[in-house]
């Protein structure tokens, strides 16, 4: 579904020209689930921005279902740290805009929004508007608008980070139901190690900027999986052990790295 070869991403800024990340080769399968983890500022979601079409790679090759990324791939669907929620329009057509913007009938496009909207846990709340809602629930309707258009690669960068750590259990919980089966390839950015090992079939590492792979570990977990029961599980607290192993070189790098700066 995703493949990177030697992708590299180069910007240009005031002091020159600043290499975010370099030389990522990294593939994912259809209906499998990949965390991204690295230290704060390495390029995490710079890799989402080149499989999403966003940015182009500077060198390297970037595909999607087998075809180079020229723009944005059909199929592709993106959700951000900060919700894409409109405020002046109501959940339901929140969630219908995606379908009506692909030409689907208005029609179409509502009973398509109801049906995701009771599977993410808001039926009766269709009418309502973003600022009558939690934060949790609005990003329940921000997966409800990501997966209405049902992707098959899901690209989500750091969707629960804003969350506190009973609601961010529960929508971990309820991302891994409604992607369970879809088929969906998914490439998740987060900066909780935790989150990471309780979500994906593999997470992988990444080196201090300019980032490249360090490491890739195989999640040992057996699914379906409970997100608050699986974190007491011995076989959860081994990989932890061994992931943090391997990240938290590439925080401590990133921890001088901003030291001598500030010196």
């Amino acid at each position: 579904m995703i493949e990177l070869y030697a992708a590299t991403k180069r910007f240009r800024s005031s002091g020159g020209v600043h290499t975010a990340i370099r030389d990522v080769h990294l593939s994912v399968g259809s209906g499998e689930f990949v965390a991204v983890v690295g230290p704060t500022g390495c390029g995490k979601s710079t890799t989402l921005s080149l499989i999403s079409g966003l940015e182009p790679a500077s060198d390297g090759r970037v595909l999607v279902h087998g075809r180079p990324v020229e723009g944005i791939p059909d199929g592709v669907g993106y959700m951000f740290q900060n919700d894409a929620v409109l405020p002046w329009r109501s959940v339901l057509d929140n969630v219908a805009a995606g379908p009506r913007y692909r030409g689907t009938s208005k029609r179409e496009a509502r009973d398509r929004a109801r049906d995701w909207i009771t599977r993410v846990g808001l039926a009766g709340f269709e009418g309502y508007y973003p600022h009558q809602l939690s934060g949790g629930m609005r990003k329940r309707v921000a997966l409800a608008q990501t997966l209405v258009n049902e992707p098959s690669v899901l690209l989500m960068d750091e969707p629960f980070s804003a969350l506190d750590v009973q609601t961010r259990g529960l929508m971990q919980d309820e991302l891994l139901r409604l992607w369970s089966g879809s088929g969906a390839a998914v490439v998740f950015v987060t900066h909780d190690l935790e989150e990471a090992l309780v979500l994906a079939d593999r997470v992988v590492v990444m080196t201090a900027g300019p980032a490249t792979i360090k490491s890739t570990f195989t999640v040992p977990l057996d699914r379906p999986r409970n997100a608050e029961e699986v974190r007491l599980t011995p076989e959860f607290l081994d990989i932890y052990r061994e992931v943090w192993d391997s990240l938290r070189e590439e925080v401590q790098i990133t921890r001088e790295r901003g030291t001598g700066n500030a010196a």
